[in-house]
């Protein structure tokens, strides 16, 4: 098992995906967290309250939210991610499109860190709903989907609304493997009188009823718990209100750590706000870790676990019955490395940093490789040996990514659109020349080959210079 490489009851005041980038792999039980919903919105904190200066802009442009190497790693490693990126674009445009690559690097992170009997719970509204169920299919495994959680809510309708009034937020819950946390007993419901009245009676034919043995039995605990919850939204004198404008409630986030967390067990929130998943976990007998960018976040954590009679003495003296409440503005260093069947030893080791040449961008292999493929008339193909013109030359791996091919220079490829799809993610360059044979697919094998030896010699040539 991964050692955990930080400490219980940590805020990481930072950049989200740089500190999950740091987080050893499958070290975290639970990830319940409530990002931004992509509502073209800027979010203001109640002048005054807990939370004052809290702000977020919940808009997205490509251009500006969207880096290229995120690009490049959801295009090498996460194909369907990728087409739901693409499908939104068309569909809902950049913005959808950048808000959807700017959540999946970091779903992708949480993917990692999540252990096997690990699980996700994302709150999202009717604004991205659809598209990010897709993009967790993506990263996930559509396999993995267990419920659609419904947080049913009352609100005041607005004056001659021509719709029906939105009172629900959706929360996309995810396992990370076959033996997943789920505690129902935890989380069961009272039963209504209704059912309380017919308990241990079957109907008859004749519309009466019958006592019956063993008929409507119910569990001493409670009910089973539905995938729709009624839970009230935070009242405006509560004493859990901070006044952070997407404050959720409590109880919310609660019901979800007793369902797939055990006590002791580690509880992740990316997007921790006004506290409400650690403050939720500390009370259950959690561990934690919190992460956000708002520079009052960790007062905020502060003043709420002493709000919520927990005993933190004050900001000069935080020490909480067992341990303290850390502030980091560092993510941390990842002393874990990936292990695969190739590398049987497991033992904990320091991970290399990639050299210059290992971090080429997909354009500027694909500039190298059109450089060392190129005939006067164009560029040839290394699966078919055609010589088709640079825009119809496609970037692919020499050894899949699911052979665990990497995704640097000296295992990359040039193809043609009609090659890199028979190809895919399942065969190998050698592979795909035996497939384009018997679908009498290959052009000229001498081409093919001489574009594999070129591509191979020019990235061996960029590894000994470095990048160059």
């Amino acid at each position: 098992m991964t050692l955990a490489n930080f400490e219980n009851r940590t805020l990481y005041h930072a950049d989200n995906l740089d500190v999950l980038r740091g987080i050893n792999s499958a070290t975290i039980d639970l990830i319940a967290t409530d990002p931004p919903f992509n509502k073209s919105r800027d979010f203001h904190a109640t002048p005054d309250s807990l939370a004052k200066g809290a702000k977020f802009e919940d808009r997205w442009s490509w251009d500006k939210d969207v880096h290229p190497e995120w690009v490049d790693a959801i295009k090498d490693d996460w194909a369907a991610v990728w087409s739901v990126i693409e499908t939104a674009r068309v569909s809902a445009g950049d913005d959808m499109a950048a808000f959807l690559c700017w959540l999946g690097v970091r779903l992708m992170e949480c993917h990692r860190v999540l252990k096997d009997t690990g699980s996700i719970y994302l709150h999202i509204d009717h604004t991205a709903h659809a598209y990010t169920k897709c993009l967790m299919d993506g990263i996930f495994g559509r396999r993995n989907f267990r419920n659609e959680i419904v947080w049913c809510y009352k609100r005041m309708a607005a004056p001659n609304q021509k719709q029906f009034s939105r009172c629900h937020d959706s929360i996309l819950y995810y396992c990370n493997g076959k033996n997943f946390v789920f505690n129902p007993d935890d989380v069961r419901l009272p039963y209504s009188d209704a059912s309380i009245s017919r308990a241990g009676y079957q109907k008859t034919s004749l519309g009466g009823a019958a006592p019956q043995s063993g008929i409507c039995e119910l569990n001493e605990k409670g009910r089973f718990p539905e995938d729709w919850w009624e839970i009230p939204f935070i009242r405006p004198n509560a004493k859990e209100r901070t006044g952070y404008p997407t404050q959720k409630p409590l109880a919310l986030y609660e019901r979800i750590i007793k369902a797939s967390s055990n006590p002791g067990d580690i509880v992740l929130d990316p997007f921790a706000g006004c506290a409400t998943t650690p403050v939720a976990a500390e009370r259950l007998g959690r561990q934690w870790i919190g992460i956000d960018i708002w520079d009052g976040a960790y007062q905020t954590v502060l003043d709420r676990l002493q709000r919520e009679c927990l005993d933190v003495p004050g900001v000069a003296n935080i020490r909480l019955p067992f341990n303290q409440v850390h502030y980091l503005t560092e993510p941390p260093e990842r002393t874990d490395y990936d292990p695969s069947p190739s590398v049987p030893d497991l033992r904990l080791k320091v991970m290399r940093p990639p050299e210059p040449w290992e971090k080429l961008s997909r354009d500027e292999m694909t500039a190298i490789l059109a450089a060392a493929q190129a005939t006067t008339d164009g560029v040839i193909c290394a699966g078919c040996g055609r010589i088709l013109e640079i825009e119809f030359m496609e970037l692919d791996h020499i050894t899949p990514k699911s052979d665990r091919g990497a995704n640097h220079i000296l295992n990359r490829i040039l193809l043609c659109r009609p090659c890199n799809g028979r190809k895919r993610d399942t065969l190998t360059l050698r592979g795909l020349v035996q497939e384009n044979r018997k679908a009498r697919w290959m052009r000229n094998e001498t081409l093919a080959k001489l574009a594999q030896d070129k591509a191979r010699e020019r990235a061996e040539q960029v590894r000994a210079n470095g990048g160059a």
